[in-house]
């Protein structure tokens, strides 16, 4: 590992005494499990973490490497890796990437193989809680991915701070804290650290979105401005998720012994069309269909779209949407059935 970045000071390193502030909600649990690659941002949250955790009733701090096997460098990097846990007294596992990998949409798969891998690893550690070292500047890239692609609100406010994937609960410390600072934090602490290529390749979308931030910053849209209308989002959509929550448990019923949900919709597209989209989602994921998979923004907005015009009209409508057939009658009652062989994912927050 060789550190390769100049200091800066316009960008110091982090001290104990912020990064306490930035730990304190992690003080309750009982383990933490750091997931850390070799990077500049990965190997500060891990010396900041394990400094700040041998306070006196502050959590064990476990580490994990996952080795994707993409590169013939990355199996010395995740020994590097666990030298340097050793030297810092964390317990360090190797997790391994195994069997064939895809030709496409590698990025994409690697990252989901990874979060697998670490779900696991924290499931063995008895329920510890993951903490990854994304930044502010991953934020923002993630944003802009996310508008590209299309997404909806609940998209659009970004990565979260705590969140719950597959069980696991995944806490994001270091979310506002740009970059450069924990590149300046792994130089000032003496660590050692790799730069993976893969984050310039432009065969990939990140590293492509990555090369465009120093021009959309000097239009003003930095990964502060990007990462405080995140913030926003996801305050907006905290808020109308809590009523699509009450509306759905006020208007959704399910039939006695049968995969039915019955919707009173006449009741329901009196409510702003996002909380008739949000609903209808709920009642999607209810169904539990297939899991796998999530049905696009655009479909639910285009199905939901047909149904309130029926409803205007009074006229009864059947549709198809994620395996599930939508049908809505005359008086306003929808209801909503698995498809029957054929499948289709859908996700509860279509977006």
């Amino acid at each position: 590992m060789s550190a390769v970045e100049p200091l800066s000071s316009d960008h110091p390193p982090l001290g104990a005494r912020e990064a306490s502030e930035l730990f304190a909600d992690l003080a309750a649990e009982d383990r933490l499990l750091v997931a850390v690659s070799g990077g500049p941002d990965s190997v500060a949250l891990l010396s900041l973490l394990t400094e700040w955790s041998r306070e006196p009733g502050r959590p064990a701090v476990m580490a994990a490497t996952v080795d994707h096997g993409l590169r013939a460098a990355s199996a010395g990097e995740a020994v590097a890796v666990a030298a340097l846990c050793a030297r810092l007294g964390v317990p360090h596992r190797i997790l391994r990437w195994e069997g064939d990998k895809p030709s496409s949409r590698l990025q994409e798969r690697a990252r989901a193989a990874r979060y697998a891998l670490l779900a696991q690893e924290a499931e063995r550690l008895g329920g510890a809680v993951l903490v990854t070292a994304h930044t502010l500047d991953d934020q923002a890239e993630t944003l802009l991915m996310r508008m590209a692609r299309g997404s909806g609100p609940s998209g659009l406010a970004g990565m979260r701070r705590r969140a719950v994937w597959h069980g696991t609960v995944l806490v994001r410390p270091l979310l506002g804290v740009p970059k450069a600072r924990l590149v300046a934090t792994a130089q000032a602490r003496g660590l050692s650290f790799v730069t993976d290529p893969s984050n310039g390749d432009p065969r990939f979308a990140r590293a492509r979105w990555r090369a465009l931030a120093p021009l959309l910053a000097g239009e003003g849209l930095d990964a502060e401005r990007l990462s405080l209308l995140a913030g926003r989002l996801a305050r907006l959509d905290e808020a109308v998720a809590a009523r699509a929550d009450a509306v759905a448990a006020a208007l959704l019923s399910a039939e006695p012994g049968a995969p039915l949900l019955r919707l009173d919709f006449e009741a329901l597209r009196q409510e702003p069309e996002e909380i008739v989209l949000r609903v209808v989602a709920l009642a999607l994921a209810r169904l539990d269909v297939d899991a796998e998979g999530a049905v696009r923004l655009e479909r639910l907005e285009a199905c939901v779209a047909a149904l309130l015009q029926a409803a205007q009209a009074g006229l009864p409508l059947t549709r198809t949407l994620a395996g599930t057939v939508l049908t809505l009658r005359r008086d306003g009652e929808l209801a909503l059935r698995p498809e029957g062989p054929r499948r289709r994912g859908i996700h509860p927050a279509a977006t």
